[in-house]
């Protein structure tokens, strides 16, 4: 739900840039939400032939989603997989790592570093001294164990989502757990990528009343709305389970496509978006703000203006919003002996990485 300020924070944080493979804008803004919890990161040259962007919308706090952003693409790249060109188990592996690294004294530390105000009901440091850019080091860290006063911590009970694309020359792979979503714009026609992560999905209400939970009104154990997530520790405490089968998992579902000459861009963007538009609705906007608009993160603040509610009355058009446009620079570079993906299969099909 969320508190509500008098009068929305319409004030965006912007950025645009480009290599030879793609063009990105991006934006974000608070708007009537009491403080801003979604976080992302737009890494353009992920390696000298990769390029990685996500979006992370934080529930109960905003640290988790930061510490996402400003950790999960490198845990990316660390994976042996990565340097076997396995993306799909190394971006698989990284969201389950998130979970993983939040734990103990180093987790509990780090997730200090990202803010100055403890939050008594998520149990770690909030604020505001945390910058999307140049946080990270590239240098090797094995997160070592460390001993401390919260050697014991669990970690974090707030959460976020995570919707993730990375493209390889014309390999598009998608990784999402939660209700963000990422959506392509092939010949003026949009298809999901993702799906949506919410109770009333058959397979998730299997895995969550397995592993003894339950739903209630529409939400896991009568409180979250959505079934994946990292963080959330409480619903993930089941010792004698897996993470990819907690009540509530990191697990993403992660979804292969080969891009092709049709495709125009994507699109990355939270619930807060798609509340107010449909997935069609979106990719009409902006194509129509193309015809006069090339700098892409100003179509990203005009999809905001156009989802900003008028007041907190309904609900929709009152949550943070991020949104992250990626143009394909044409033509795609192509991989041998590749096939063109069929229209059903990108509408509908994702890849379980379970």
């Amino acid at each position: 739900m969320g508190t509500y300020l008098s009068t929305p924070k319409t004030d965006k944080l912007s950025e645009d840039g480009e290599n030879e493979r793609v063009r990105y804008g991006l934006s974000s803004m608070q708007g009537w939400r009491a403080t801003m919890e979604d976080a992302h990161a737009a890494q353009p040259d992920l390696d000298p032939i990769t390029s990685f962007f996500g979006v992370y919308d934080g529930h109960g706090g905003k640290v988790v989603a930061k510490f996402c952003a400003k950790y999960l693409h490198h845990q990316v790249l660390k994976h042996e997989a990565y340097s076997t060109g396995d993306i799909e188990t190394s971006v698989q592996k990284a969201f389950i790592r998130m979970d993983e690294m939040m734990r103990g004294q180093r987790g509990w530390r780090e997730l200090s570093v990202l803010g100055d105000k403890l939050n008594k009901f998520t149990g770690v440091i909030e604020g505001l001294i945390w910058s999307p850019r140049g946080e990270a080091s590239n240098k090797v860290d094995d997160w070592a164990f460390e001993e401390g006063p919260h050697s014991d911590f669990t970690g974090p009970t707030s959460g976020c989502t995570a919707c993730v694309a990375i493209m390889r020359n014309n390999q598009l792979i998608v990784a999402n757990a939660g209700d963000s979503r990422c959506v392509i714009s092939r010949k003026g026609e949009a298809y999901n990528l993702s799906r949506d992560h919410k109770p009333g999905l058959e397979v998730e209400r299997e895995r969550i009343l397995k592993a003894g939970g339950f739903i209630h009104a529409g939400r896991v154990n009568g409180s979250l709305n959505l079934t994946r997530a990292i963080g959330d520790m409480e619903f993930k405490q089941n010792k004698f389970l897996t993470p990819e089968k907690q009540i509530v998992t990191a697990d993403p579902d992660v979804n292969t496509v080969e891009l092709c000459d049709d495709d125009e861009f994507l699109v990355l963007a939270c619930d807060g978006i798609w509340d107010c538009m449909s997935s069609q609705q979106l990719v009409d906007f902006i194509h129509e703000q193309l015809k006069s608009e090339s700098k892409l993160s100003t179509i990203c603040e005009r999809v905001f203006d156009k989802c900003l509610a008028p007041s907190t009355s309904t609900g929709e058009g009152c949550d943070n919003m991020t949104m992250i446009l990626v143009q394909f620079k044409n033509p795609i570079q192509p991989l041998s002996s590749v096939e063109e993906v069929d229209d059903d299969t990108l509408k509908s099909s994702t890849t379980e990485s379970n």
